[in-house]
């Protein structure tokens, strides 16, 4: 028999409404902050040896006589090398996912990247050697191009967790938290609630590059006016004599796409020169989502655009009940990429007999529920969310605008 526990934290298909415009182009590599285990609390990698963590039930043998046949889903992450913390925390998530809503005939197949092109490219053909149907990940830019050149040899689509929307297409669909509609989200947010002079703190790097062209766009669709960009390099302190410029201009908010220290030290700076939070509005994206943001005072009051917290926290707590520890941020795009497998393949054997992973059935309009909220994917390959608006407020983060439960 299937395991099912906590029924409500199945994903399942929505009714939902008509399909809305595609994302714009992005283009970050894999030193895109997105990608990288420091956007969240940085913890080591869980173990399931230790004796604080609650096992993983055994999975359920399966019948040769089950309708449809054994279902085959690798998922490819880098689970040894630097980045071995975070593969083997968005493993983790895909095998509670697996455990909460797999059927007994679902096998998960987790191969290692290593982190690398080459060991993406070596992982994807075991895989598809090993029957794969579908392939889940992989997450850095150059490890998903390599797994679409054996991918696509041998006609698997892909479901990956990268931000690199120049890798979308047809049969490769990109599952990331795209920056472009972060930053279309903050800015209508914003100008709908009266802001309408806005300075632009950008760094100089492919993640700056994209989200300031993004930004731009936004605003002077809108009827915006950016009164004045700035650009810089790493933490380079000269930025302060370029910030200290804004000093009693007509800003009302600054847009600042940045985290760690360079949020702090940009952050510090508008204050220093008497551009305080409660006069200067503070935005920025996902980079945000994360506790130690929160912690800057200067950031106080700020908006950004991101998934529900709310939505997501069923879910850290199941993975924290379960093994031991909380789950490094994205680590619920591997939960939502499995339970989407899932889904596709009952809904195929309901239908046909068999599991459905064509391109026809990932891009159902009507969207699929997840623990990051309502999603789906355009015939661009790249996903579609809705996001909420969440206020850092005295050292926490906040909603204050709930994101769209349908399209």
């Amino acid at each position: 028999m299937a395991i099912r526990s906590n029924l409500s934290f199945i994903i399942c298909i929505l009714i939902l409404s008509a399909v809305t415009g595609c994302t714009a182009y992005e283009r970050p590599t894999q030193n895109d902050p997105w990608n990288q285990a420091n956007t969240s609390p940085s913890i080591p990698a869980p173990t399931r040896e230790t004796t604080s963590q609650k096992p993983i039930p055994t999975k359920p043998t399966v019948k040769p006589n089950q309708v449809g046949g054994t279902v085959n889903v690798a998922i490819l992450l880098p689970l040894s090398g630097p980045k071995a913390a975070l593969g083997q925390s968005m493993l983790q998530a895909a095998q509670l996912a697996l455990f909460d809503i797999g059927n007994n005939n679902f096998n998960l197949i987790p191969r290692d990247t290593k982190g690398t092109a080459q060991g993406a490219s070596t992982a994807a053909q075991s895989a598809i050697n090993d029957g794969a149907q579908l392939i889940l990940g992989p997450l850095f830019a150059d490890s998903v191009r390599a797994t679409q050149a054996v991918a696509q040899s041998r006609n698997v689509n892909l479901i990956a967790f990268s931000t690199d929307a120049s890798l979308a297409n047809k049969n490769s669909f990109l599952m990331g938290f795209m920056p472009s509609s972060q930053v279309d989200r903050i800015t209508n947010y914003a100008l709908s609630n009266g802001y309408k002079d806005f300075a632009l703190i950008a760094p100089k790097d492919t993640y700056g590059n994209i989200v300031s062209a993004k930004f731009n766009q936004s605003v002077a669709s809108r009827a915006g006016n950016i009164t004045k960009t700035i650009r810089f390099n790493g933490t380079d302190p000269a930025i302060t004599n370029e910030i200290a410029k804004l000093k009693g201009s007509s800003v009302q908010a600054v847009f600042m796409p940045m985290g760690g220290t360079q949020a702090d030290m940009v952050a510090s700076a508008l204050t220093y020169h008497t551009l305080y939070p409660k006069d200067v509005r503070r935005l920025g994206t996902g980079l945000w989502d994360n506790p130690q943001i929160a912690q800057l005072q200067n950031l106080n009051g700020g908006w950004f655009a991101a998934p529900s917290p709310q939505k997501r926290a069923n879910f850290d707590q199941r993975y924290a009940d379960t093994y031991g520890q909380r789950p490094i941020r994205i680590a619920s795009l591997a939960y939502d990429a499995t339970a989407l497998a899932a889904v596709l393949a009952q809904n195929g054997i309901q239908r046909s007999g068999r599991a459905d992973f064509s391109s026809n059935a990932i891009t159902n309009p009507n969207g699929f529920a997840g623990v990051d909220g309502v999603f789906r994917f355009g015939r661009d390959g790249i996903v579609q969310r809705n996001l909420a608006i969440l206020e850092i407020n005295n050292g926490q983060i906040k909603e204050i605008d709930a994101a769209a439960d349908r399209f």
